[in-house]
């Protein structure tokens, strides 16, 4: 059962583009991606004009009913910013006892995931289209997820820029609300020094436990590789998971 949608107004426009930064007096207008999309080919312009009423969810300014959207309750696993949808179409297929949710501001990955949904016959993802910072507070419950996922986040190398990193105090508080007591957030990312930021975040948090192996990190992800991992080790850059447990209680 698919709960009828209407055709996708923000495929016409640009998303929101404010993200909440380390700041306590609230919106503040830095966005933590770069938009740097170009123009559709008519064959992504179909797949998202076709197959948006089928994964798209609109609306998710308030917290969806997420039962009702995929006519059951299962265990959910949230993808932050899915690029072409490797990871999340994949195991879509590979775990139907499972659903998935991808976030996503890019229109031509949002057109791969749902192209590749479509093809292989997976019904157990949907996808919302916008800035995650807005979205994970504003689309999800607290407790609601079982597992949360962010590979490959813009790294922003450059230091004047690193007030972009999507990565911060603020975030983790979001995904620790969203998460179930137990849940795993795991997250990739080809820069070192990125990878050391995750960790100096979310190590202290209060909300999380690092379970990766001896050095803090997770050298052996249950995850399909992805273009842009591809691309980071073609450019000389070592991969680095990481992967935490949302702590009972805290």
């Amino acid at each position: 059962m698919h709960r009828p949608h209407r055709r996708l107004p923000a495929c016409r426009s640009e998303p929101n583009s404010g993200v909440y930064g380390e700041s306590t007096s609230g919106y503040r207008s830095i966005r933590s991606f770069a938009k740097r999309e170009g123009r559709l080919t008519p064959g992504q312009q179909k797949r998202l004009d076709t197959l948006w009423p089928i994964y798209g969810v609109d609306d998710a300014g308030s917290q969806a009913n997420w039962a009702t959207v995929f006519g059951r309750t299962a265990p959910i696993t949230l993808e932050i910013g899915f690029g072409a949808g490797e990871v999340l179409a994949t195991r879509a297929q590979a775990e139907p006892e499972r659903d998935f949710i991808g976030i996503e501001v890019y229109r031509t990955g949002i057109a791969r995931l749902m192209g590749a949904l479509h093809d292989s016959g997976a019904l157990n993802a949907r996808v919302l289209y916008g800035d995650a910072f807005h979205l994970i507070d504003a689309a999800f419950d607290p407790g609601e997820l079982d597992e949360v996922l962010l590979y490959f986040p813009d790294p922003w190398p450059k230091k004047r820029h690193h007030k972009r990193r999507l990565v911060t105090t603020r975030f983790a508080d979001s995904v620790a609300r969203v998460l179930k007591p137990g849940g795993v957030w795991r997250l990739a990312t080809d820069w070192t020094d990125y990878a050391e930021w995750m960790r100096e975040v979310i190590d202290p948090h209060t909300a999380f436990d690092n379970i990766g192996d001896a050095s803090g990190f997770d050298r052996t992800p249950p995850r399909p590789a992805t273009r842009f991992e591809a691309r980071g080790e073609h450019h000389g850059h070592t991969v680095r998971d990481l992967i935490y447990r949302r702590k009972t209680g805290a």
